[in-house]
């Protein structure tokens, strides 16, 4: 769980360094290679965020080794393929495995 709070004019996080370390100590990929996926994932979901004809709310992004994985539901083929091309165009992004649902 993290905690953020105000002390005067700085903003402090509260266990998040802690699960970030803990989440690095499980991980075989670099605190480098996690934070360039997690940029990417960030990327990608503002991409999906900004197109009107995908339903982003319902789309997971997770990222491995610039992997991008896209699962969740969308309700057509199209939203489907839509989803790959935003995320093919995000810098450093190597590849897409999209596993997203379609669901009408």
């Amino acid at each position: 769980m993290v905690f953020s709070f105000n002390y005067g004019c700085l903003p402090v996080v509260v266990g998040g360094a802690a699960a970030g370390a803990y989440y690095a100590g499980k991980d075989e990929r670099s605190l480098k290679e996690i934070a360039k996926d997690a940029a990417i994932s960030t990327s990608v979901k503002a991409g999906l965020i900004k197109s009107k004809n995908v339903s982003a709310t319902k789309i997971n992004v997770d990222t491995y080794r610039a992997v991008v994985v896209l699962s969740g539901r969308v309700s057509s083929e199209e939203e489907k393929n839509l989803a790959s091309e935003i995320a093919l165009s995000v810098d450093g992004v190597k590849s897409v495995k999209n596993v997203l649902a379609i669901v009408p």
